[in-house]
């Protein structure tokens, strides 16, 4: 198994993207995780930028151990002095020197001929070889530099002491067989390339950074370069975790392995993430919120049975939870058996058709459904197993600042079908309350009521809690809904049904009955 170096720019090329600006302690931080994780070369600044960038790679050369810490440089003298002297205190220090090589970037931004960028490199190289015995030299640009063009840099980068030489696809240009190719060509034609590691930038301008350096390594290359989280300017760099993970999953093909601590990834992407300010998108490889969450009914339907149907990674080997099977609308029944299993219910039959229609219905209200969304339904079911008289069939009401609030209400009863009334009120609730008492005749008296939010948010389902008197009879009545009027009108309904029960002294032995025909409990 061949061991790829790790180049991790997570704390230069990665914090160079917009609206990033990291302190001192939070780069240091960062560091010592990247250490723990396993990288093998943390390019922790580029010294000569700033103060605050040459003291944070001083302090990381200093302080963090067992790595190779690196300071890009450009290939001018200054720059080169300020990076060794940042870098003095590492244990394994490592200058990195660029230069453009395409022609474009030679022609507009360094106003230079090719000779004369050969010139550079080799006086650039040099001179770092005299601070440090390891020496980068990146062709930036070189995805789009002549072929033969880079050989010859590379041939006087090898020749004035370089240890590495980089081939950056700076602008996220090159197709995957574009790339390997490139690295092929350099190595079957560069003179000295056998003192030099061959290594891959890639930038996800295309979304081929992770494809891109896959296809590098395959050509046969020595060290990736790269950020966690994929990072960087403009679309990023290469996800670091990506292609940990597919050298890791896919073994037979790559041949290769970083040697990451894998289980370190996921507390590496939340600190970068959390620190840098840049949110891992939900849907992002690896270690994104749903890379191993699955809603579909036929994808739980097969992760229940056997994870590896739909998981080729197992949550645990990247640090993550245990494998969520997210309950929305498009969930199967038997995941959502399952699920409320889990929350100490048990549920058969008509029962868990019940529920489970009234869980679907609640999915195309609301964009989250939580634990306590379900559970609230739960016990609603366990409450509607009880009613006998009245059941809600639709509700309209009118109000506002202006006019009568008016509520009509359709109740069905099971020896008279449906049942409508209208009525008005001082207040939506009081309508609606008086329209129910209009279709069921009962007189009653409202003791309490009570509205609480069970869960979080605009679309958060309202409980509500109502108690009625009837004479010496007093009833509560309970229901959930996104709908705070629908819950009370449901509420309402609930105790006068019994209320009415009660009255016919039916209500304990066959709330008993219907509770063991539904075997719910907790």
């Amino acid at each position: 198994m061949r061991k790829i170096d790790v180049f991790d720019t997570t704390l230069r090329d990665g914090e160079q993207s917009p609206g990033v600006s990291l302190t001192q302690e939070e780069k240091l931080e960062i560091a010592r995780q990247l250490a723990r994780l396993g990288v093998d070369i943390i390019e922790a600044g580029f010294a000569a930028s700033s103060k605050g960038d040459f003291e944070a790679v001083k302090r990381i050369a200093n302080e963090v151990r067992g790595v190779s810490i690196c300071s890009l440089s450009r290939s001018v003298q200054s720059d080169i002095e300020q990076a060794w002297e940042a870098l003095k205190g590492a244990e394994h220090p490592r200058i990195h020197v660029f230069l453009a090589t395409s022609p474009i970037h030679m022609q507009y931004k360094l106003r230079m001929t090719p000779e004369q960028v050969l010139e550079q490199t080799d006086a650039a190289v040099r001179l770092a070889r005299k601070f440090v015995s390891d020496v980068e030299f990146s062709a930036e640009d070189a995805g789009r530099s002549e072929p033969d063009f880079l050989v010859k840099v590379a041939e006087v980068a090898a020749k004035a002491g370089a240890t590495v030489f980089n081939v950056p696809d700076t602008v996220g240009y090159l197709t995957p067989a574009e790339y390997a190719n490139l690295f092929r060509y350099i190595r079957e034609n560069a003179k000295g390339i056998e003192n030099l590691k061959l290594s891959a930038h890639c930038h996800d301008d295309l979304g081929l950074a992770a494809a891109n350096t896959l296809a590098a390594i395959e050509a046969g290359i020595d060290q990736v370069e790269g950020t966690i989280n994929g990072i960087g300017e403009r679309a990023g760099n290469v996800a670091l975790e990506e292609v940990a993970l597919a050298l890791e999953t896919r073994r037979n093909i790559y041949q290769a392995t970083f040697g990451f601590d894998l289980s370190q990834i996921a507390r590496t992407s939340r600190l970068v993430s959390k620190l840098t300010g840049m949110v891992v998108q939900p849907n992002k490889a690896i270690v994104g919120a749903n890379a191993f969450a699955h809603e579909s009914g036929i994808h739980q339907d097969g992760m229940l049975k056997e994870k590896s149907t739909y998981e080729i990674i197992r949550p645990e080997t990247v640090g993550m939870a245990d494998t969520k099977l997210v309950l929305g609308k498009h969930s199967g029944r038997h995941a959502f058996k399952d699920h409320i299993t889990s929350l100490g219910y048990e549920l058969d039959g008509e029962a868990l058709n019940v529920v489970f229609r009234k869980f679907k219905e609640l999915c195309d209200k609301k964009k989250y459904v939580t634990d306590e969304d379900i559970l609230s339904l739960l016990l609603e079911y366990e409450v509607d197993s009880s009613k006998v008289a009245y059941r809600l069939e639709y509700m309209q009401v009118s109000c506002g600042t202006q006019g009568i609030p008016t509520a009509t209400i359709g109740l069905v009863d099971d020896e008279q079908g449906l049942l409508q009334e209208a009525a008005v009120g001082n207040g939506a609730f009081d309508a609606i309350s008086n329209a129910i008492d209009r279709i069921t005749g009962e007189q009653v008296e409202l003791l309490h009521y009570q509205i609480d939010s069970v869960t979080g948010g605009h679309d958060a389902l309202a409980e509500v809690r109502i108690q009625l008197r009837q004479g010496e009879i007093v009833a509560n009545g309970r229901a959930v809904s996104t709908d705070t009027l629908e819950a009370g009108a449901r509420a309402y309904i609930d105790a006068i049904n019994r209320i009415i029960m009660k009255r016919m002294d039916t209500f304990g032995r066959e709330y008993r009955r219907l509770k063991e025909q539904v075997n719910l409990h907790a």
